[in-house]
């Protein structure tokens, strides 16, 4: 057991004097009578307020929210309506008022708790519902309860959640990556062969969480970067269980949006022996990011405060266009990395936009796609044409080996031996490896970097569910210890 930072009974009380009048603000932060101090000092604040260049005061609602995300259901609505955080107002429930939920004092907010609390429950997606509170037990000790669960993440951070596997490194860099893409319900079926025209095949079936944007996420967070995702789920047990994930591996929850009364996206992943995929994918207008959620004053300070953007194709062109005009106009840019999958169907209105891309990664013939009024000679010929468009670097990863194409000389690394024909999470692994190798150099990647952002998908050559395949800093490591010596002939230097 973790002992608790002496703090977190300190920064718990002032929470509690807070939520007795109006909640927490950031003007109520500079003009209390409170002492606030503790709070606006705790290393979860300032670094916040440091990256998105704004006061202490302004970042601790925003540090509030997102920390209030990783409790369990029951203290996250009594966090939630203590300090009017404000976790619930947008999207509406049905029957629930916000003016009452948030109201400005907090025996209306207590009320209102304890009446609408099973709807509350299943709006977030809860397995199960325990019997709703009194407003004297609110008052007595639940309260007390959320707040101090809340205090200890502000303080020490959330306790290791002990599934399955081995638990990732608390976060190594304080710089923050946010990941953009989907977050779904994987359904893996293992078969011998792929089922052809009336052959049907024998297989085994396992679900577990995926998703084109939350496997980069989990790949990055095993590497040790703190990570965010942008992302949206259904409040059903798919979601949850997709934010257990999260909290596992300490990926930061705040911008994800849980949509009531949805379901939460599904994908159908077939996989051969040799790791080949074919993938049947379900969309629902309903489950998916919308610009309001992009304009939200949790995600601009959080993509604002971001030195790394790993975006994937998964969203709506509209989307996709709007969050690459924002980043576009921020005064201090993340490192863009975009991650050419899957396929858009029309490329040609992203072309405005390449010159925010810093690297564009993917395959040979995701790369060809962004072309589709041309063909390319060769992937050299692809990336140089991206280029003109306004990319900075291009990377052509294929199998396990990458070209990488930038200002200086062609950079081939292939000299990794592989073990089966492909890798559903290879892709993921390479895009992490590649935020984290960004923020190592600050920005500057070298021929060493893409090594070993290459050497990062090979440990994805394991034939389960793709969110536990992602190596460690340790294993990257020692597959590039491994393989040295054949770096010489097929590293062109750069």
């Amino acid at each position: 057991m973790v002992p608790q930072d002496p703090r977190t009974d300190v920064v718990r009380a002032i929470l509690a004097r807070l939520g007795k009048f109006s909640g927490v603000s950031a003007d109520r932060l500079r003009h209390t009578e409170i002492g606030a101090a503790p709070i606006l000092e705790l290393p979860v604040v300032t670094r916040y307020a440091q990256h998105a260049g704004i006061a202490p005061e302004d970042a601790v609602l925003p540090v509030l929210r997102e920390a209030a995300r990783q409790l369990p259901p029951s203290q996250r609505l009594i966090a939630d309506a203590t300090l009017v955080l404000g976790l619930l107002r947008d999207p509406a429930i049905a029957g629930v008022d916000p003016g009452a939920l948030y109201a400005v004092n907090l025996g209306a907010r207590r009320i209102h708790l304890a009446e609408q609390w099973t709807r509350l429950h299943t709006a977030l997606g809860a397995q199960t519902i325990p019997d709703a509170p009194t407003v004297k037990r609110l008052r007595s000790s639940a309260e007390r309860e959320a707040l101090t669960a809340l205090a200890a993440l502000l303080t020490t951070g959330p306790a290791p959640d002990p599934g399955p596997g081995t638990d990732p490194p608390a976060p190594l860099s304080t710089e923050v990556v946010t990941v953009v893409g989907d977050a779904v319900i994987d359904h893996l079926y293992r078969v011998d062969t792929f089922p052809g025209e009336n052959s049907p095949v024998g297989g085994t079936f396992a679900g577990a969480p995926g998703g084109k944007g939350l496997n980069r996420a989990v790949a990055a967070a095993r590497l040790g970067l703190d990570v965010r995702l942008l992302a949206a789920i259904g409040a059903d047990d798919n979601g949850q269980q997709i934010r257990d994930l999260l909290a596992r591996h300490r990926i930061g929850e705040s911008l994800v949006r849980v949509v009531p009364d949805a379901a939460t996206l599904v994908t159908a992943v077939i996989m051969t022996p040799s790791g080949e995929v074919r993938l049947i994918g379900c969309r629902d207008p309903h489950v998916q990011l919308t610009t309001e959620d992009l304009d939200t004053e949790t995600v601009r300070a959080t993509l604002a405060a971001s030195s790394v953007v790993v975006l994937t194709f998964e969203q709506p062109a509209a989307i996709l266009e709007h969050l690459l005009a924002h980043l576009r106009g921020l005064d201090r840019r993340p490192h863009v990395i975009v991650c050419a999958t899957p396929s858009p169907a029309a490329p040609q209105s992203l072309y405005m936009y390449l010159d925010v891309v810093d690297h564009l990664v993917g395959s040979s013939t995701e790369l060809d796609a962004l072309l589709p009024e041309v063909h390319t000679a060769s992937p050299a010929d692809t990336a140089r044409r991206l280029r003109g468009l306004g990319v900075s670097t291009v990377c052509a990863v294929d199998g396990f080996a990458c070209a990488v194409y930038s200002e200086g000389e062609d950079i081939v690394v292939d000299h990794f031996p592989q073990v089966l024909k492909a890798a559903v999470g290879a892709a993921a692994a390479f895009a992490a490896a590649l935020a984290a190798r960004v923020v190592e150099s600050a920005g500057a990647p070298t021929v060493a970097d893409y090594v070993w952002c290459t050497a990062a998908m090979l440990p994805t050559q394991k034939l389960g569910a793709v969110s536990t395949v992602f190596p460690d800093v340790a294993e990257v490591d020692r597959v590039v210890r491994v393989y040295s010596g054949a770096v010489h002939p097929d590293v062109t230097p750069g």
